[in-house]
């Protein structure tokens, strides 16, 4: 049976006691441990830096042409596996399955039981080209992931991302069989800052890819005033942005559902929400011509938070109104 690398997130975790083979300093990231048996070989830590995410295959000659652009704080751990009798390819999925059981989307994820120059996710120019646009300061024993040797073997890389309430977190995983008795893997853990309030707002083309991906859109740039149900005029701009996807797909319709935090009482806000729901539609209709029968409000209150109502950043993410597929 394959063990699972256990992925630390919103639950409690036994600790892992780090190997005392570790470089000084380093540690396994809270986010994500260690493969067990692993000792980390080296360790880089960046407060800020750009990072680019590969997530399609090589298109041309040491190219990919899919890539999210981030920036943030970068953990860098490399791991080395020796004389562990299991292959490559168990360390891969090991990764890839904690990462999926912790709630990531997976945006990239290949292997290849041998050291082939294939161009696919997780082959050995992908990774050679992913990590080369994203070089480490220092080298050290990280630089096995680059090199090669007489017993080289497999390799795969797993690009995962999970939205939380003040971040988003993106890790990348990289293994690859060095040699005969080690496996390594590169660990990168990427913890971007959250836009300041108020500054993101909806685009057409955004709307209609979450609404195929997901079949709902949270509408972001629409704002109430305190504890009512009044639209200020800083919502226009994403009004309009709205009215214009709808226009542009006049046979679609949809529910136009509101959600609350968690605070005060529950028919209060289940009340909010639906009125809120039903002031966007007003407004859609009203000012922009949208056809009533296309859009039905609705209001849900606290009943589908998205983060943790604990704490201020998680309530703001969990007031919103959605467009859903009817």
């Amino acid at each position: 049976m394959i063990r699972s690398v256990a992925v630390a997130l919103a639950v409690a975790l036994l600790p892992v006691i780090a190997a005392s083979a570790d470089v000084e300093g380093a540690a396994d990231h809270p986010l994500i441990t260690r493969y067990p048996g692993s000792e980390i070989a080296w360790y880089e830590v960046d407060n800020h830096r750009p990072y680019k995410l590969a997530v399609g295959p090589v298109t041309g000659y040491r190219a990919i042409a899919d890539w999210i652009e981030t920036e943030g704080r970068v953990t860098r751990i490399y791991y080395a596996l020796d004389n562990s009798g299991r292959t490559e390819q168990e360390v891969f999925l090991n990764y890839r399955k904690a990462l999926e059981d912790a709630g990531f989307e997976i945006l990239a994820a290949g292997a290849s039981e041998a050291n082939t120059r294939g161009g696919d996710v997780g082959t050995r120019t992908w990774q050679q080209v992913f990590l080369g646009a994203n070089p480490w300061r220092s080298g050290g024993a990280v630089n096995e992931m680059v090199a090669g040797s007489a017993t080289s073997g497999g390799r795969g890389s797993v690009i995962a991302r999970k939205e939380r309430a003040d971040h988003t977190a993106y890790v990348a995983v990289s293994v690859y069989r060095f040699r005969e008795d080690r496996i390594g893997a590169l660990v990168d853990v990427v913890e971007t800052a959250a836009a300041e309030t108020g500054l993101v707002t909806v685009n057409v083309e955004a709307i209609g890819r979450d609404l195929e991906e997901k079949g709902r859109v949270v509408l972001n740039g629409l704002f109430f005033a305190y504890d009512t149900a009044d639209l200020t005029p800083a919502s226009d701009a994403a009004l309009t942005v709205i009215a214009s996807y709808l226009a542009a797909q006049p046979e679609r319709r949809f529910h136009v559902v509101g959600h609350t935090d968690a605070r005060g009482d529950l028919t209060y806000n289940m009340n909010l929400s639906r009125d809120r729901a039903r002031a966007v539609v007003e407004a859609l209709v009203r000012n922009h011509g949208v056809d009533r029968a296309r859009l039905e409000p609705h209001g849900v209150g606290p009943l589908v938070p998205v983060f943790s109502n604990a704490d201020d950043a998680g309530r703001d993410r969990n007031r919103r109104v959605e467009l859903v597929e009817r």
